[in-house]
């Protein structure tokens, strides 16, 4: 039954060729209204997957419906030659680690064997596109490493840039620091693993006079983000202690105290509310800042206190700019977003003590240097998912990345 299916088939496909039926079925409605279908273009330096086919019998299902309704419908095929997929099949073959050997082999060496890279599998999809009966014009497609496709690309840009739409800003992003940029939450998504990193819990001295010897504890799974500290968040419908351990004084949750270890009469309780404004130390900057509140503080893990670092987190740079707007229509100054981490995962100079170093590798040090200063409360093995590249299995940042917004 499937040989006679294939023989039925090769023969319609034949007969469609032979006659021009495609070219046809756009010839004789010309004085119809048009419908205009540019597909969204494939890389052609990978093999065309049996997902290619399911998303171009979609697109296929559209046209053909438009043709039936009587438009004049227009196909327009694509390549796309830019991005990622290019990059890495090249660097792969070039025995390249990184963008630095790039630039070292030479960027415009480095484009020409990316643009004869891109044509690599042109006949297979070709095939494909035939096989599967998917009309299309692939004799004219556009080319988008071509000059007229870029700066048709930058004319609209400019359009909507005039218009004032345009405006510069921070975004939360899974980020591959070995790749340069950012990931899609379905990318995302292919790369999870189960992995167990250190989770230390950290005092911040509280700088208000009433709270003399007093140390907000926060608990955090990522201690290369503390150099990114602006604030620290409470839940206003949480109860919060003060509790004696040795010679010093802890806030933290109520809830919490029996988790995190402590063993401590209270000696005083508060309200959410009683703690917002006060003041503390950081631990990486000479700046003092502040308590907020933040509705996404939980009792379910840490100390019902939650460590701010709005680069590295997409909550806390919501909240933050939230507190942001409250601050700016009162004429108060607004807390700084620091992001003290460049495009490599790497300790910008700023912060002298890890400069240059890999954060993830850094976290180590931190720990190290949070001992020296007594502000190391606890420290604990702690099992996860955590994100890393599909593409190189570096692991990802949430890093805020500057970006041009509509």
């Amino acid at each position: 039954m499937i040989k006679i299916f294939l023989k039925i088939k090769k023969k319609i496909l034949k007969s469609w060729q032979k006659n021009n039926i495609f070219q046809k079925s756009i010839n004789q409605r010309q004085k119809a209204s048009s419908f205009v279908f540019y597909e969204g273009p494939p890389t052609a330096n990978g093999k065309p997957g049996l997902h290619h086919v399911l998303g171009r019998v979609y697109k296929d299902i559209i046209c053909r419906y438009k043709t039936m309704q009587g438009f004049q419908v227009f196909r327009k095929a694509g390549w796309d030659t830019h991005g990622l997929p290019v990059e890495i099949e090249v660097e792969k073959k070039l025995g390249l680690k990184n963008k630095k050997e790039i630039e070292k082999y030479g960027i415009a060496k480095f484009n020409q064997k990316c643009k004869k890279s891109v044509w690599e599998y042109k006949k297979n999809w070709e095939k494909l596109t035939e096989r599967i009966a998917f009309w299309l014009d692939i004799k004219n497609p556009y080319i988008t490493y071509e000059s007229k496709y870029i700066e048709t690309v930058w004319w609209i840009i400019k359009q909507i840039y005039q218009k004032n739409l345009l405006y510069k800003g921070y975004k939360i992003i899974h980020y591959c620091p070995r790749c340069g940029t950012g990931l899609s939450s379905h990318e995302v998504a292919q790369g999870y693993k189960k992995i167990k990193e250190t989770a230390i819990y950290v005092k911040f001295k509280i700088q208000n006079s009433q709270f003399e010897n007093c140390y907000f504890l926060i608990w955090t799974t990522t201690p290369w983000t503390l150099p990114g500290n602006v604030a620290i968040a409470v839940n206003l419908k949480i109860t919060y202690v003060k509790v004696k351990v040795n010679d010093e004084y802890l806030i933290l949750a109520k809830e919490r105290i029996k988790s995190c270890g402590i063993e401590s009469k209270i000696v005083e309780e508060f309200k959410g509310k009683d703690l917002i404004g006060l003041e503390y130390q950081p631990i990486f900057t000479s700046q003092l800042s502040q308590i907020i509140v933040a509705d996404f503080v939980s009792l379910e893990e840490g100390t019902g206190l939650v460590h701010i670092a709005p680069a590295f987190g997409e909550e806390d740079m919501e909240v933050i700019k939230t507190h942001n707007l409250k601050l700016k229509s009162q004429n108060l100054p607004e807390f700084p977003i620091l992001l003290p981490v460049d495009e490599e995962g790497k300790f910008k100079p700023e912060v002298e003590k890890f400069a240059k170093m890999f954060v993830k590798e850094a976290d180590l040090k931190i720990i190290e240097d949070l001992q020296k200063q007594n502000l190391l409360f606890k420290e604990e093995l702690y099992e996860h998912d955590y994100p890393f590249c599909w593409r190189c299995s570096s692991p990802l940042l949430y890093y805020a990345k500057e970006s041009w917004f509509n």
